[in-house]
């Protein structure tokens, strides 16, 4: 089986609702619900990452990493990637494009077109990922790949 990720709060396809959006955008900025099924055989953590491949920065913007989620992890709740969220035992977040170590929510340029927003679940190898608690955004996704033996994505968008 292939390995499947959905949002119960942002639909695939779709525009992202206002719940999830940045506040300096007008939105909550609430991390979405996430659930996944049928990981490979081998897994022995997750990690989940939100990215804007269409922000205006040459490198587009991360919004969010989470990683360090037990093999036995099934998703995470609506608001996990807020400070006081319920996360799994041991998951820790990597410092976002926005500069914190948390869920963004999207708040591209006025007037660009709508941009897509990619959640992803990566199925890993390593229960742990070895990076520094203040590691880069691009140091953990180098991790991730490195360590990953599955993924799945689905994306939303939205413009302003």
């Amino acid at each position: 089986m292939t390995m499947k990720l959905h949002s119960p709060d942002i639909k695939a396809e779709s525009t992202v609702p206002k719940d999830y959006v940045h506040g300096s955008a007008g939105g909550g900025n609430v991390s979405p619900a996430l659930e996944w099924s049928d990981p490979p055989t081998g897994t022995r953590g997750f990690a989940v990452t939100c990215y804007d491949p269409d922000a205006p920065t040459g490198s587009g913007w991360w919004h969010w990493q989470i990683f360090d989620l037990p093999a036995t992890a099934t998703g995470l709740a609506r608001g996990a990637g807020n400070a006081g969220g319920a996360r799994p035992g041991g998951a820790r977040q990597s410092r976002n494009d926005y500069g914190e170590s948390a869920y963004g929510g999207p708040a591209p340029p006025p007037g660009d077109k709508p941009h897509r927003y990619i959640f992803t679940v990566y199925a890993l190898k390593a229960g742990k990922l070895e990076v520094p608690h203040d590691a880069s955004c691009a140091m953990v996704g180098f991790m991730l790949n490195f360590n990953k033996i599955e993924e799945a994505s689905f994306t939303a968008y939205y413009g302003r």
